[in-house]
């Protein structure tokens, strides 16, 4: 199992930036795919971004604005965010997904608070 810790939230005025961090309890090197979904309000999670073996991925929306990063020493995956706009609140969940003995084990955070105000 996996426990997963995000902190770095907070409100912000629309084009400053934020960094949310997700603190693992275990190794992280060994999971295939450590990422980022929100959820806004009345809104369906979505994802933001992931890191995985190939390489990382973004949701079109977050496209040139958002970073992520993975310091498998510290065992944390990063999600930088700049530029943000209003839309970009919500809750930020963090997520990993492991793969073990050909089975998909996928774990949440409790999610980090992200408001921009306009």
């Amino acid at each position: 199992q996996v426990q997963l810790v995000e902190s770095g939230g907070g409100l912000v005025q629309a084009g400053g930036s934020l960094r949310l961090s997700c603190a693992a309890s275990k190794s992280i090197s060994s999971i295939n795919d450590m990422g980022w979904y929100r959820q806004a309000p009345g809104k369906q999670r979505e994802f933001v971004a992931d890191s995985t073996r190939g390489g990382t991925n973004y949701a079109d929306s977050v496209k040139g604005r958002f970073a992520i990063s993975r310091d498998n020493i510290k065992n944390t995956v990063y999600l930088q965010m700049n530029s943000l706009k209003p839309e970009d609140t919500g809750v930020y969940y963090c997520n990993a997904k492991e793969l073990t003995m050909a089975i998909v084990y996928e774990y949440w955070g409790q999610g980090a608070q992200v408001t921009v105000s306009s």
